[in-house]
């Protein structure tokens, strides 16, 4: 007799999704869910060897499992080649015993497809390569780690960005070294937050990075918490370097600033000549009177040396109405070839016996192979006066002083003058070339120096800018187009 249906056994093996068969001693079916078929047979198949169903054999089969675990009490294992009709694929046999006290009572056959599952993992070796290959192909660097920070995914834009080479990052770096210390802590705060595209994310946060060699890289950064189950398991971050962004953001708001400065000068420019044609006349009045009493009158010492301070005063306006004049370019430009050197060493030779240089060291590093450039003569040396007095009234008459001349990347002449002063407050760099601006004290400068200088310079299609040095000091920076070859416009 064989076991009833209702046997937990038997229920069990007909409910599995897996090819299972139950047999007895004489190799009889007890119960099955074995083959589509076999199951549509239904009770049919109960009662019938395992080998006339399986294999249509009146004899068992040599070797067979199931004889063998009868005899040894112990599970086998086999691998066939089975024919389905439409090839032959590889097949895995198992057999467990089922004991009844100290006795096997029945053996479990099951039945794998082993083919199947090597297509199952073709399948998932063809999905991982295509998503490795999505991963590598990506524009921003991709960079995944578990919850104790070792690193499980580094693509190759990612170590562009950290410097760090995909084999070193993935061979058990801690994700903590692409951030400066405390970063990442943070940024895992601010995930499990709400504040920044959560909870269990972040989005488009600006952080710092840190690439191998210490430097911090500015990154935009999306990331996300991978969770399991309700279980935090991983994190996954999209880096995007800033670097080039910044540095084209600062181009562009260089260019901005650079616009807006001509713009005011140019504004300024027409206000000042009009404010300086009003003034000259009147003033060219006074000192002529002033000089007539002073020749034609026998005046008392003390009127006289009233009527001096007003010719030394008034000389002060007219100085200040030329200034102004040159600001607003009202005098005429002799444009010719010329070395920037012979101006600058003009100038420093000009200025450098005057008693405001006797505690400054001049160190000139002028570029001999400089080529010409079509310039104003007597404006360069204008140019070069204003921005050496100006380094000389940083430093407060003592320091060095350092003039250098080479030729940029792009092709330009350029000249630095560099102070060791105080430096320029970082409040006042954008202002430190507008009309009139000056930190000095009422009365002891009119705040056109480096005004001139930018005009000058503007004129000349050239740029200056001003920066601060590490350390101390300050560094005026100008650049100066090239002459054109003869025979060029």
């Amino acid at each position: 007799m064989y076991p009833d249906k209702r046997d937990g056994t038997i229920r069990a093996i007909e409910e599995k999704k897996r090819n299972l068969m139950l047999v007895s001693q004489d190799l009889r079916v007890i119960a099955t869910n074995f083959r589509p078929g076999l199951r549509r047979m239904g009770r049919q198949c109960l009662g019938r060897t395992c080998h006339e169903l399986l294999y249509r054999r009146d004899l068992p089969c040599s070797p067979c499992l199931a004889v063998e675990v009868f005899r040894t009490g112990m599970r086998a294992v086999r691998k066939v080649d089975a024919v389905d009709g439409k090839a032959v694929h590889e097949a895995c046999h198992y057999a467990y015993p089922l004991y009844s006290g100290d006795e096997v009572a029945y053996v479990v056959l099951l039945d794998y497809d082993v083919s199947s599952f090597e297509e199952m993992e073709e399948d998932l070796m063809r999905s991982n390569a295509f998503l490795k290959n999505l991963i590598n192909s990506a524009v921003d660097g991709v960079i995944a780690a578990d919850m104790q920070g070792h690193i499980v995914i580094f693509n190759d834009a990612a170590s562009d960005i950290c410097g760090f080479p995909v084999s070193e990052a993935l061979g058990g770096m801690n994700i903590r070294k692409v951030y400066p210390p405390g970063v990442a802590e943070e940024i895992m705060k601010k995930m499990r937050g709400t504040e920044y595209g959560g909870p269990g994310m972040v989005k488009a946060l600006p952080v710092d990075g840190m690439n191998k060699d210490g430097a911090r890289v500015p990154i935009n950064l999306d990331a996300a918490i991978v969770y399991e189950e309700g279980r935090e398991v991983a994190t996954i971050g999209f880096f995007r370097d800033m670097r080039e962004v910044l540095r084209m953001e600062a181009e562009l708001k260089g260019t901005q600033l650079q616009l807006l400065q001509a713009e005011k000068m140019a504004s300024l420019g027409k206000l000042a000549a009009g404010v300086a044609h009003q003034i000259n006349n009147p003033l060219g009045g006074i000192l002529l009177f002033a000089r007539l009493l002073l020749e034609e009158y026998d005046l008392p010492e003390e009127a006289r040396q009233d009527v001096n301070r007003i010719l030394r005063d008034a000389g002060r306006c007219r100085d200040t109405v030329r200034e102004l004049l040159e600001f607003a370019r009202q005098t005429r430009r002799e444009m010719s070839s010329l070395d920037i050197n012979r101006a600058i060493r003009r100038t420093l030779y000009l200025l450098e016996s005057q008693t405001i240089f006797q505690n400054i060291e001049i160190v000139s590093e002028l570029d001999p192979s400089l080529p010409q450039v079509l310039a104003d003569g007597q404006q360069m040396n204008h140019l070069f006066m204003n921005i050496i007095l100006n380094a000389a009234d940083a430093m407060d008459n003592e320091g060095t002083l350092t003039v250098k001349s080479g030729v940029t990347e792009g092709g330009r002449v350029f000249a630095e003058v560099s102070d060791t002063g105080s430096g320029i407050p970082g409040d006042l760099l954008e202002r430190i070339f507008e009309p009139f601006f000056t930190t000095k004290a009422a009365g002891e400068g009119t705040g056109l120096g480096l005004s001139l200088a930018y005009g000058i310079v503007e004129s000349h299609g050239g740029t200056i800018t001003a920066s601060n040095n590490e350390g101390n000091g300050a560094t005026f920076h100008v650049e100066i187009p090239c002459s054109p070859p003869q025979g060029e416009p």
